[in-house]
């Protein structure tokens, strides 16, 4: 018998992991996982609690430090943690909350009726996962305190002072055996707490990094108007003053405000109790319906549209709008892959009414306003008429196929997506090597000639005169913009593989901005990758050897003994340089290459730096350059 088949599976097998052991043993079940992304979220636990006693009205300012040890404080003066013996579990209420999962006042208990967490796992994981946690309570005339360690009380509740104010202060350091690195990114802090200053304008949320002295006060009196030309504040503006509506109906308040720009794309942003709903849901659907019928009605009404003529379609009236949806509600129903799609089927109803009446008496009382966006609209449709007319050509599947132009699509042998991979090379000599190279059972090369065109300042129809981008699209098979299908891709894996030079960042910038824009489901599915060329070649004697980084150089001289005369490095200044059988050991070879896949975590971010990098405005791309030239290395001039 083998011994697998002797291995005993009975009573003792079962595991049971009490208290928080299974936060720690499972943490990524909790948290995301336990990279940046884990690390952050454990602050946002912690101000989220804090959030909900803002929006119970007991709160109005938060304080956020990062210490130079990389622990954290959070302070805020709500009404603190309850401290007297929780009549259940019989011990201190404080210790239950930081102690047991799923223990809160977020389930019907009555102590939130709006709140943004919805596990009540926030305290009780946060401290699950740090090597020491640190609570204070000012409450009923007294400072209260208890410590832990990785989740175990470490001292009992005690007093240690008298108080006349209220609040809680929570310190925690990260658990260095959970994370893989303990670094807070101040802007990664700042922009969430930015973000929910904006959605709760009562509130001023302080954050203070102690290891750069710096400090930033976030509190903003005009709420999600203020978000909104926060947003916008890169962009050329149509309606200087944003659109603002709020109402509330069955227990759901309801707050949105939209500004319109001389951009050809659309950014709205919704929440739900604070959380960034970024699959949308039924207030979105609210929403667009309300936008449409109050644009429409008013047009129509005011004779900019005739009697005969099509109503606009959402498309028209939504191009170049930036627009903030926020609502609040007792018992929010999230669905979607991520878990942040509302799904609570009144709040459709809620929005349109509210949304439509608000933003028709807008309209009326701003005719100038009115048509400002109304023409831009009627511009738009009549853009989006010639775009359809474009597009067709990109449905004709012989398009590619049937030329024999050099420089053109060198597809794969392979019909399956899910293996095929397709390389979109700088310049017609990379190109060769890589047609050469390549393995042609799965890897596709479609070369590119120059630079293509700038999207962010184009209308649609004009993109699709460009050769370059018909080229892309029709070998990538998806369509474009609003047609753009992620699941008739014809490859898995677009890679963009140019130069490490200023001219390879341009072009990887230009077809960044082109996928994010217009074939947004590309990189937020995870298919859009930047091959990783080598930076050197050290040959000595007859070998060879590739350093992708000036750290991998050093490394790599010292494991050969390479500081001599012996020793021949190279450094390449371009794809051209490198032979077939170099461009596929080092750069298209699965087994060998570097692949960075480009995803987006904060689409407002994303937003921010195609605008920056790629809009009209000058001033912003200056500051830009400005505060990160700091961090160039490679710079080829």
């Amino acid at each position: 018998m083998s011994e697998q088949k002797k291995q005993v599976y009975d009573e003792n097998q079962i595991q049971v992991l009490e208290g928080l052991e299974a936060v720690r043993k499972r943490p990524g079940m909790y948290i995301g996982s336990t990279s940046a992304r884990g690390l952050h979220h454990l602050v946002y636990e912690i101000v989220d609690n804090s959030i909900d006693e803002a929006l119970a009205g007991f709160c109005k300012n938060i304080e956020v430090f990062i210490h130079k040890d990389n622990s954290i404080t959070v302070t805020d003066d709500g009404r603190g943690m309850p401290v007297g013996m929780h009549p259940k579990m019989k011990k201190p209420t404080v210790e239950v909350i930081m102690t047991v999962l799923h223990a809160g006042g977020k389930f019907g208990g009555g102590g939130y009726k709006v709140s943004g967490g919805l596990h009540g796992v926030g305290a009780s994981v946060v401290n699950a996962l740090s090597e020491l946690c640190e609570v204070e309570v000012k409450r009923e005339g007294h400072i209260w305190k208890q410590a832990f360690e990785r989740g175990k009380v470490k001292t009992g509740l005690e007093i240690v002072g008298d108080s006349e104010g209220h609040g809680t202060k929570i310190h925690f350091k990260p658990d260095a055996e959970i994370f893989e690195e303990v670094d807070y990114d101040y802007d990664t802090l700042a922009q969430r707490l930015r973000e929910l200053a904006f959605l709760n304008r009562n509130i001023r949320i302080n954050l203070s990094d102690e290891r750069i002295d710096k400090l930033e006060v976030f509190h903003y009196e005009g709420g999600i108007k203020s978000f909104v030309s926060y947003l916008n504040r890169n962009k050329q503006v149509i309606n200087k003053e944003p659109i603002y509506v709020e109402g509330n109906k069955q227990d759901c308040s309801v707050e949105i405000s939209i500004q319109y720009n001389d951009g050809y794309t659309e950014n709205i942003f919704s929440f739900a109790n604070n959380i960034d709903t970024v699959e949308g849901g039924t207030h979105l659907a609210g929403f667009k319906s309300a936008l449409t019928r109050a644009f429409n009605d008013y047009a129509k009404k005011f004779g900019i549209l005739k009697e005969n003529d099509k109503n606009l379609s959402g498309e028209d009236i939504r191009e170049g709008l930036t627009a903030v949806i926020s609502v609040k509600l007792i018992d929010p129903q999230f669905e979607g892959q991520t878990k942040t799609k509302l799904g609570n089927s009144e709040v459709r109803g809620i929005v349109d009414g509210i949304v439509g009446e608000g933003v028709s008496s807008f309209l009326q009382e701003n005719p100038q306003v009115a048509k400002s966006i109304l023409d831009k609209s009627l511009m738009a449709s009549r853009a989006r008429e010639a775009a359809r007319k474009a597009r067709e050509l990109t449905r004709r599947k012989s398009i590619l196929e049937n030329t024999s132009l050099p420089g053109k699509l060198a597809d794969c042998s392979s019909k399956d997506p899910k293996e095929c991979e397709i390389y979109l090379v700088e310049g017609d000599s990379a190109g060769g090597s890589a047609k050469q190279g390549r393995n042609r059972r799965f890897q596709a090369i479609l070369p590119l000639r120059g630079k293509i065109m700038n999207v962010e300042k184009q209308r649609l129809d004009k993109i699709l005169g460009y050769e370059e981008i018909r080229a892309m699209i029709t070998a990538f098979g998806g369509g474009i913009g609003k047609d753009f299908d992620v699941e008739k891709i014809r490859y898995d894996r677009i890679i963009i593989m140019t130069d490490a030079d200023v001219d390879g960042a341009h072009i990887r910038t230009l077809l960044l901005t082109f996928f994010y824009r217009y074939m947004k489901e590309l990189v937020d599915q995870g298919h859009v990758y930047i091959a990783q060329p080598p930076l050197y070649k050290v040959a000595k004697g007859k070998k060879e050897h590739y350093a992708y980084s000036d750290k991998e150089l050093e490394k790599l001289l010292e494991d050969v003994g390479g500081k001599d005369n012996n020793t021949n490095i190279q450094r390449y200044k371009g794809l051209g340089e490198m032979d077939a059988t170099q461009l596929w050991d080092t750069t298209m070879n699965p087994d060998e290459r570097v692949l960075l896949q480009v995803t987006v975590e904060d689409a407002m971010a994303a937003d921010e730096i195609f605008t920056i990098l790629m809009g009209d405005k000058v001033e912003p791309r200056r500051e830009f350059i400005q505060e990160n030239a700091k961090k160039v290395i490679n710079l080829d001039i």
